[in-house]
């Protein structure tokens, strides 16, 4: 189920809706990567990454919700929800996720798994970076990290697999 940590049936149905974005995003031939954001226990906004779809290097699944969240909300302040991702934030989402003051990111596939699977990445993880920059922000890790790693291989399969 996890990597150690303690989640609940919640989360795990909250991750695989992220799954499932993904897998919509794969299927219009963009990158594997889905996140879903939560508050109060639902859902309020659900993306993919859509960095080929926009031409667009910062459209990320986790910058896209926050964008989708904040104009739901009304709000650029995302205090009171969680962030459910297929795989580990890069730095620039976690920044993003950061600034917009999302209180927890629950995680599946690593870093490790994206830079594993082509994708050009900064291997530093979501935990350490919030930890060197202070950030307040709970990071957990690896729920569902199998079903999450296998969106590399279906993305891989699907034949429209581009990396950056």
């Amino acid at each position: 189920m996890s990597s150690g940590e303690a989640y609940s049936k919640d989360d795990e149905s909250f991750m695989r809706a992220a799954i499932a974005v993904a897998r919509r995003g794969i299927a219009e031939g963009q990158s594997p990567f889905g996140s879903v954001i939560v508050q109060d226990g639902k859902i309020i906004a659900a993306t993919h990454n859509t960095v080929w779809r926009d031409i667009d290097p910062t459209a990320h699944a986790e910058v896209n919700n926050i964008r989708a969240a904040a104009h739901a909300l009304r709000s650029i302040e995302l205090g009171a929800c969680a962030l459910y991702c297929s795989c580990e934030p890069c730095p620039m989402c976690l920044s993003a996720i950061h600034w917009a003051k999302i209180n927890r990111v629950v995680y599946g596939a690593s870093i490790a798994d994206a830079a594993a699977a082509g994708f050009s990445e900064l291997r530093v993880g979501a935990k350490e970076l919030a930890a060197l920059g202070g950030s307040p922000l709970r990071v957990q890790s690896g729920l569902l990290a199998e079903e999450c790693r296998a969106l590399f291989e279906e993305f891989r399969k699907a034949g429209k697999a581009q990396t950056y």
